[in-house]
């Protein structure tokens, strides 16, 4: 049986948030990569007292998820979320597409960017 025109844009999809993540591997450990999650942990915290999970992608019956537990640790990378980004929110630090949206894209993007640098800030990297 082929794939249904859900499954192939949540392939897509996938596709388009795991190269959002993907390059920060160099900086972390990957903890799962296969067709349908791309997961990253960061370093040690000393104040939590284990390692920190980043976040990554993962691919779902009803939509793609995105996760950025920076947003979680550190909520002011939540003060300039557009009202659309934040539509897309689920719990504290999940973001669920169900088809490409490129703009909404490169402010996660951005977003990541910025997780990263607290990641870095806080010595989780």
């Amino acid at each position: 049986m082929p794939p249904t025109p859900k499954a192939d844009e949540f392939t897509r999809v996938f596709a388009a948030l795991k190269k959002l993540v993907q390059p920060l591997a160099k900086h972390m450990t990957v903890l799962a990569n296969t067709p349908d999650k791309f997961i990253l942990e960061g370093g040690y915290s000393e104040e939590h007292k284990k390692k920190i999970w980043f976040g990554g992608v993962q691919r779902g019956k009803a939509y793609v998820s995105y996760h950025l537990i920076a947003v979680y640790a550190f909520p002011e990378l939540l003060k300039d979320l557009s009202p659309q980004l934040r539509a897309r929110m689920q719990g504290k630090s999940c973001f669920n597409f169900t088809k490409r949206d490129p703009a909404l894209f490169r402010e996660v993007g951005r977003l990541t960017k910025r997780s990263l640098a607290r990641f870095r800030a806080a010595k989780w990297v």
